[in-house]
């Protein structure tokens, strides 16, 4: 697929079914514009405008993860994108704009293969609990707090997204698979419990949902694209290649209420 190109209504139909069964979708040796990236992830919902990272110009709905503006180290951690507000997104359209010759890659987890591994007694268990997600936890203010334009972001977005709570368990509407969710990345406590039991479950979890045969790492080159549905899996950025740089676009796209 070209995707640079307006899709069809089959062939968008075709790529989001081929997306929610895989999970995750790579096309190699795209060509995207900003504008032309914004319009594909468009055509699946609503965009999301990140409160702390910088946008491409003139196109507030592209967020640029470009090591030269940003302390990328975040990423390096496992996690479903902004899960810390009411309607987490259902997935996203990530450009590889300049990539390390070494390093760099990023995995994803499938999350609905991990719930399929549990045993069924604490599936049952685990419905029952809710869990606390939190900006701040990926968004320390050591590293986002270094200059006043970039605190101030940050200040902003932490009194725009208070901790929430959402299900451990994940239905998704469409198909009504279950996922775990939660994540490394933003997840800090299970409500109700207190740290000492919660933290060894959540640790569990966490260690769970990464294992090696839930995931699948990915080589980047220029130009690549990856698609991924962010209900059903959560992705690491490794950050291995020292101080060279890597600029990656991203198209976030609003989901539904999580259930």
């Amino acid at each position: 697929m070209d995707l640079s190109r307006p899709l069809t209504d089959e062939a968008r139909a075709e790529l989001k079914a081929a997306l929610v069964e895989r999970q995750v979708l790579f096309f190699r040796d795209q060509t995207l514009t900003e504008v032309e990236q914004r319009d594909l992830a468009a055509g699946f919902g609503p965009l999301h405008i990140h409160p702390i990272y910088p946008s491409a110009p003139n196109v507030p709905e592209i967020m640029v993860l470009d090591t030269a503006l940003n302390d990328l180290r975040d990423n390096a951690t496992w996690h479903s994108d902004v899960s810390f507000t009411k309607s987490p997104s259902f997935g996203a359209v990530l450009l590889a704009k300049q990539v390390p010759e070494v390093g760099g890659d990023t995995l994803w987890a499938s999350a609905a293969a991990a719930y399929d591994a549990l045993p069924e007694g604490m599936k049952t268990w685990l419905a029952t609990l809710e869990a606390t997600h939190d900006i701040a936890k990926s968004f320390p203010a050591e590293r986002f707090g270094f200059d006043e334009e970039t605190k101030l972001k940050l200040e902003a977005a932490k009194r725009s997204n208070p901790p929430i709570t959402h299900p451990v368990i994940r239905t998704l509407p469409d198909t009504g698979r279950k996922v775990i969710f939660v994540s490394e990345g933003f997840t800090t406590g299970i409500v109700g419990m207190e740290p000492p039991l919660a933290e060894p479950l959540l640790a569990m979890l966490f260690a769970h949902v990464i294992r090696p045969e839930f995931t699948v790492r990915w080589k980047w080159r220029a130009g690549d694209v990856a698609i991924w549905d962010n209900r059903s899996t959560q992705h690491y950025a490794t950050y291995d290649y020292g101080k060279t740089r890597r600029v990656m676009n991203r198209a976030t796209i609003v989901g539904d209420p999580v259930v």
